[in-house]
């Protein structure tokens, strides 16, 4: 048997209500932040209350935001000795994409010793969520998301779909065409 928990909604009072009340708490909240930054940011640059943390905003594209060694970033497929990919076509990650945007079509593997290789591998990262699952479920530890590449970003849905070829070298962009 299944338990549900039904949970009423708060009632507004008049003050909630009115709507403007609301919004102007909203401002003079943003304002306190703003000024509280603006007095320790200048305090900060004479030399005072060093040890007091005030906000401090990233110039990005020019200044880089130092990722966690743990950040989830673009995926790469990793190599063997001889250049060729690791994978083998077990096809884990794609079963386990909750996105399902990941797309392997095997095929055998000149090798005897190894079973099968991709003919293809392709990932959707227009559809990616970046759970992570592709890379724990993986047992040739053939994809990473270890790239920290975070300029994901493209003019068409087909120039978000990367294929094995920049997989296995994710530091090459692809050539995107000019728009009028």
């Amino acid at each position: 048997m299944i338990r549900t928990k039904t949970v009423k909604r708060p009632e507004l009072n008049l003050w909630e209500k009115l709507y403007f009340p609301e919004v102007f708490r909203g401002v003079l909240l943003t304002s306190k932040h703003f000024f509280k930054n603006l007095t320790l940011h200048a305090f900060h640059a004479i030399g005072l209350f060093r040890k007091i943390a005030a906000a401090v905003t990233i110039q990005y594209p020019e200044q880089l935001w130092k990722l966690p060694g743990r950040s989830r970033t673009r995926h790469r497929l990793t190599k063997r000795e001889d250049g060729s990919p690791r994978c083998v076509a077990c096809m884990m990650c794609e079963t386990v994409c909750p996105a399902r945007c990941i797309y392997i079509v095997a095929e055998e593997h000149p090798d005897p010793n190894i079973e099968k290789r991709p003919k293809s591998f392709d990932i959707d990262l227009g559809k990616c969520v970046y759970c992570g699952f592709c890379v724990e479920a993986c047992p040739e530890d053939a994809i990473r998301m270890d790239t920290k590449i975070l300029d994901i970003a493209a003019y068409s849905r087909e120039e978000m779909k990367l294929d094995m070829n920049e997989l296995l070298n994710p530091t090459i962009a692809k050539a995107i065409s000019a728009k009028p």
